[in-house]
Order: C-alpha cells, then structure tokens, then sequence
C-alpha cells in the first residue's frame, strides 16, 4: 500500500498545544484573582478533569505576547479599549486565539476565572469554532460548545472557581435521560437540556441564533457585550490573524 500523507484536523498536528496566557499592556482592570494561581488552577482543571472527559491535553505559561507556535489566551478591559480589536480571532501564526475581556467580565456580575475557564474548555475542544452537530430538532443544527449549556455552574480547583462543562454524551440524542452523566457536575439529566443559566447556539433556516435557558437568562444575555465572543466568529465572518505591528502602535497612543 503506498505510503499516504496523513490528514490532521483543524489546528491539530498530532502534538500537544502550549497555550500562552498574558495581560494586555493596555489593560488596567484587575482580573480579581493572581494572574500565576489562576493559570495553575486552570492546569489542574484541564488535567483533572477536563482531559479525562474530552482526551485534550495542554500546557497553560504565563508570559508577556505571543509565543511562537502557541496557541494564546490574552486578557483585554474590554473590545473598546486600545489594541483590543487588534488581536482578531487568530494568533499572528493563525493559531487559535482566546480573549477574556476583564472589565466587561465583572460588569456582567461574573468572575475572571469563570469565565476564562469557560474561553479555556471550548477552545480545547472545539479549536476551529466550527464544529456542528445534529440534535433533538432534525430541522436545527447545534454548535458544539462545551460550556453554555451550563455556564451558570461552578466548581473549586485550588479554591478558584472554574466553569462546569458538559461531556461527550450531551450531544449524543439517542441517550435516554439520567442514562450517563451528561456534565462535569453532574446537573444535566438528558442530551441537549439546557439549564436555567445557560443557553446554546444554533442554525436553522441559513441563520444564527441562540435558545435560552430561562427568561431571566434571556434579559442578561440581552444586555451582555456580545463582540469578540466564539459565537460571533461563528456567524460565518473571514477569520483574520492578530497584528502584531498593530497592537504595539495602539499600544504606544495608549500611553
């Protein structure tokens, strides 16, 4: 048989993804928990508990920028502020990319740490932001994200709170209900439920929207800053790789 070229999934080369986790010189609001205990914590939660699940590995370091070859978590105030829109979707490398806007984070009345171990869940899982798949309504497809169902639970490691997730079996529909454990916690009973705090992304009918898990979620996420989230780089957008010489130019005005 000849010898074939293997074909590797999307951000996928057969290693496992360092992910580089830094602040934004330009970002002055405090993420409320030390930046070093939150990365170590965020390694416990990938190797305890994430990795078991979902077989996806990392290494999370704390530096200054972007590293070559690594994937990237970076912390901005806000998309207002200098250089935040500067980052896009992808690394400079067009690795995948993560931002966790701090100021935006708190106002909503959410911690830095939950919702960075949300970023951090569905980024290991679905890197691409394009994975889909069929569900209860044969006449909606799903968006495979790993927290929103559930992104109103929490749970300790290392006394930080981190994001529940939900498992393998959640988007399998032929499990009866109470037949697996469907989330990390333990709370979702059934495939595709969708918990009072949470909610999922959906296409149907060539367009994008979202099922809500309640009403009261249904105002929050109303009022919620929506720009530079997954479920905006899903909408079918050019994907465009972070500036680098951009970043350090709104950088300097900044100053």
């Amino acid at each position: 048989m000849a010898n074939l070229k293997p074909t590797f999934g999307a951000f996928n080369q057969g290693a496992i993804p360092t992910i580089a986790c830094f602040i934004d010189k330009t970002t002055k609001t405090p993420l409320g928990v030390n930046l070093d205990d939150l990365i170590a914590a965020m390694q416990v939660y990938v190797d305890q508990h994430v990795v078991p699940v979902w077989g996806t590995p990392t290494k999370l370091i704390k530096t200054t920028g972007f590293l070559k070859n690594a994937w990237a978590v970076v912390f901005l105030d806000n998309a207002d502020q200098p250089g935040a829109l500067a980052y896009h979707d992808l690394t400079p490398q067009g690795l995948p990319l993560s931002k966790v806007f701090v100021r935006t984070t708190i106002n909503n009345g959410d911690l830095v740490s939950v919702s960075t171990s949300h970023e951090l869940v569905e980024m290991l899982v679905d890197p691409a932001i394009n994975m889909m798949t069929t569900g209860p309504d044969p006449k909606i497809i799903y968006a495979y994200e790993s927290a929103d169902p559930v992104e109103a639970l929490t749970f300790n490691v290392n006394g930080i709170p981190m994001s529940d997730f939900v498992y393998p079996s959640y988007f399998e529909v032929f499990h009866k209900p109470n037949s697996a454990k469907f989330d990390h916690l333990g709370k979702v009973t059934r495939p595709f439920q969708i918990l009072a705090g949470g909610y999922q992304i959906t296409f149907k009918n060539g367009k994008w929207g979202q099922v809500l898990g309640s009403v009261k979620k249904k105002k929050h996420f109303a009022q919620e800053d929506r720009r530079g989230h997954r479920s905006e780089i899903r909408k079918g957008k050019k994907w465009v790789k972070t500036n680098e010489r951009e970043i350090a130019r709104l950088q300097r005005q900044a100053y």
